[in-house]
């Protein structure tokens, strides 16, 4: 199952490196794309879902990887919340290679 790492940028211009164990992501996001917080949230939590049931379905358990990295995107989040249209960034979706996509 290839993996797939994107790189994000918050609202501050912090960069956060984030992992999935499926290529799924690349179906939720797009290089360059500057998402609404509220919906990079959503994205990442419908994407990793769906990454970490792709493993579940290959190997039989879930993924923790995938739910981890959520948990660090959705605290993240909690940060940026009182901000006034806080927007996230998609720098890059590189394979584990480093390979962009």
């Amino acid at each position: 199952m290839p993996e797939l790492y994107f790189h994000v940028r918050w609202p501050d211009g912090e960069v956060q490196h984030c992992y999935s164990p499926s290529t799924v992501i690349e179906d939720h996001f797009t290089v360059g794309g500057a998402y609404p917080l509220d919906d990079f949230v959503k994205r990442s939590r419908t994407a990793l879902g769906i990454a970490s049931d792709r493993v579940r379905e290959k190997y039989g358990f879930a993924c923790t990887g995938a739910s981890d990295q959520l948990a660090r995107i959705e605290e993240t989040a909690e940060a940026y919340a009182s901000l006034p249209e806080p927007t996230v960034t998609v720098q890059a979706l590189l394979y584990a290679d480093g390979t962009a996509r």
